[in-house]
Formats: C-alpha cells, structure tokens, sequence
C-alpha cells in the first residue's frame, strides 16, 4: 500500500486537548508503554474521524496493526463520548439564549435492503436519526443519541426527552413541520398547502422559515467530520462516534 502526508483541518486545540484526556487516562490506568504517544494517538483518531480513512489506511500511515488502530480508536472515542454535554447541560445553556433551533438529520449507513428499521422514507435511504439543537446563531449546542432511520423525527424528540426538558427551561424553540403535535415550547409552522394559507399565515410561515434556517449551520458543523457522512461501522457504536465529536467540537468552540 502506497503512504502520503495528508493536512487535517481541524484545530490544534482539538489535538491538544484530546491528547491532555489521552494522557490523564493513561496516568489514570497505569499504562506504561504504548505504540504511539499521546500525541499521536489523539492524531490518529482526529484523521479517523475528520476524513474518515480506514482502519487498513490509517495502519499503513501510522505504521502499526490494524487491530492496534481499531483498540486506540476506541479507547479514545469512548473517552470522549463520557465527557460530552448532557441534554440538561445542554438546555442549562439554551435557557440563556432568547430562543433555540431543533432539528432531525440522517447519518448514512451501509445497510441492506432488508434492514427496514434503518430505512428513512423521508429521506429515502437507511441511516441514524440524530436530533441537533442549535442557539440562534446556528452553533451547535447538543446532538442526541442515535435512532433508527425509521424514527420521525418528533417520536426520537419525545424519546430523548427534549421536548420536556425545553419546556421545564422555557425557551422558544423552533422546528420544521416534522414536530407538529410536540407541543412544550415547540414553535412549527402552519400544515397544509402554501395557497390554502391565508396571508398571515403565509408571512408566518416565511418568518419562521427564516430562523430555521441557520440550523443547518449546525448540522454542517457535525458533518464537517466526514466519518459521519457514511458510517460503515456497527450501529452500536455510531452514539459513541456522535458523542466524540461534539465533545471536540465543544472543546475546540470554547477553548481559550
């Protein structure tokens, strides 16, 4: 297999602070001798989870097993996932803010047809429902566990509890009109035919298309990690890939 350098666009304090967990962790467990440093572990699973290589590419590049991969990965994304904002964190800081955004997207997956669980007929593809709320500059605040693509996106709001937890904090919160009957502090928008809407109901709907908007800007924001645009691995893991990346998303928004 051939190897080449390759630049990661992602900040350095994503490196430094992932390889500071890396190595309290290490202190923690006793390790005493690895095959990478800190440093280049934290490396490691940055490129895995930023350009989404395989595990056989990255133990060409990194000059190691692949198996040896797979452990480092692991290690550092479950570490990371248990130090991601909780949903209570979460609205604690949208309480602040003068309304929050709310919506669904499908992380693909690599399934089957017969895997019906998975298949969004929305979006016509199998995948996870990942619920993301945003503040209204369309900065991400917190992404959900993942649920099958069959979910709707109201039943996985319900399931993940945010819907109470929004309106125990009081918020507005704006959503599209896949939230209808969610009720809270859930603001959606008039259902039906754009024509059968009266004119105020009409300018409401095109306000509110407005604000919802910039929460694409968050979903952008999680899928800059390109791993997340085709996930290959068991959907076991793929709340604990989620969880990873907005911890270092988190860290690297609010470091200093």
């Amino acid at each position: 297999m051939l190897v080449y350098r390759c630049g990661l666009d992602v900040s350095s304090r994503s490196l430094t602070y992932l390889a500071t967990r890396l190595r309290e962790h290490r202190r923690r467990i006793g390790s005493r001798w690895r095959r990478l440093s800190v440093g280049r572990q934290a490396l490691l699973v940055l490129a895995h989870l930023r350009n989404g290589p395989t595990y056989a590419q990255l133990a060409a590049g990194f000059e190691m097993g692949t198996s040896t991969v797979y452990r480092y990965i692991s290690e550092a994304v479950d570490l990371l996932a248990a130090l991601a904002p909780t949903l209570d964190e979460a609205v604690q800081a949208a309480s602040t803010k003068a309304y929050v955004l709310l919506d669904g997207t499908l992380l693909p997956i690599d399934r089957i047809a017969a895997d019906r669980p998975y298949y969004s007929g929305k979006h016509k593809r199998h995948g996870m429902n990942v619920q993301v709320i945003a503040d209204p500059f369309g900065r991400l605040l917190w992404a959900s566990p993942a649920l099958p693509g069959a979910v709707h996106d109201v039943r996985a709001a319900r399931e993940h509890g945010i819907i109470d937890a929004l309106a125990q904090a009081h918020p507005p919160c704006w959503a599209d009109k896949d939230y209808h009957g969610a009720g809270g502090t859930i603001r959606v928008p008039f259902r039906g035919r754009w024509e059968a809407h009266s004119a105020g109901q009409q300018a409401v709907n095109r306000s509110q298309a407005k604000i919802r908007a910039l929460v694409e800007q968050a979903m952008a924001t999680l899928k800059s990690w390109r791993l997340l645009r085709k996930l290959r691995c068991s959907t076991t893991r793929i709340t604990g890939l989620v969880q990873a990346v907005l911890t270092l998303h988190h860290a690297s928004s609010t470091a200093g």
